[in-house]
């Protein structure tokens, strides 16, 4: 397989103290994706069936970049590239820094807390979802309005999982359920929290889970999960 590892990581900069920096479970999206993508395929999908990809809670914006660096290595590989956040603040960082990679203008952005505030016209398009979501489990119960920008990052919940459940019971409306072309979801969770409980809703909701990447930090292995329709 002719693989990317040739791709240079992007050049990201934050100036926001709101906005969530690349991190460990950043890199180890990236780099499994350097490791599945090929000249010709995303992870065993074919590049001419792969015609949008979202970003969601995108940060600084640092993974919708990186694959506009595999556009520009590829011609084959052309799909539109969308990315969102809850946050105004992480919506202008990544702006910010898809200038500093050379690019303008090729991202679609949306602020949107998980898919609320996206149009009609995108449900049922995306072939390719990837989430990094807050998924530590709480450290004590806060409510919402007390919490620093920044804690949006982070704060999974008492379990680790209340945002996935919330991800998992709408990114069903707006994946590509075309068997033919197939489709993905990718999205990091710590070991620390109620794996098996999310599992249950995935499972409910018609997706089949994989652990294709880890990674042990400090006091928890971080996971990078992918998820198809069964």
């Amino acid at each position: 397989m002719n693989n990317i590892k040739d791709i240079p990581d992007p050049i990201i900069i934050n100036k926001f103290k709101s906005v969530y920096s690349p991190s460990d479970d950043s890199y180890l999206i990236i780099d499994y994706f350097k490791e599945k993508i090929s000249n010709s395929d995303f992870d065993g999908l074919e590049f001419n069936n792969i015609n949008n990809i979202l970003d969601m809670g995108t940060g600084s914006g640092i993974i919708p970049i990186f694959f506009l660096l595999i556009k520009k290595k590829y011609s084959k590989f052309n799909p539109k590239i969308y990315a969102s956040d809850i946050l105004e603040k992480a919506i202008l960082c990544s702006k910010l820094n898809e200038k500093i990679n050379h690019f303008e203008n090729e991202i679609i952005f949306f602020q949107s807390d998980l898919f609320n505030s996206f149009p009609q016209n995108l449900k049922h398009t995306f072939n390719i979802i990837i989430f990094n979501p807050p998924y530590l489990p709480s450290i004590e119960i806060e409510k919402v309005n007390n919490k620093m920008p920044i804690n949006f990052s982070w704060d999974g919940g008492i379990k680790g999982i209340e945002v996935l459940k919330r991800f998992i019971n709408q990114v069903i409306e707006f994946i590509d359920i075309n068997d033919k072309k197939g489709s993905y979801i990718y999205f990091i969770s710590s070991s620390r929290a109620d794996i098996k409980e999310l599992d249950n809703l995935i499972r409910e909701r018609g997706f089949k889970r994989r652990v294709v990447k880890r990674k042990h930090i400090f006091f928890e292995d971080i996971l990078l999960n992918r998820l198809e329709l069964k």
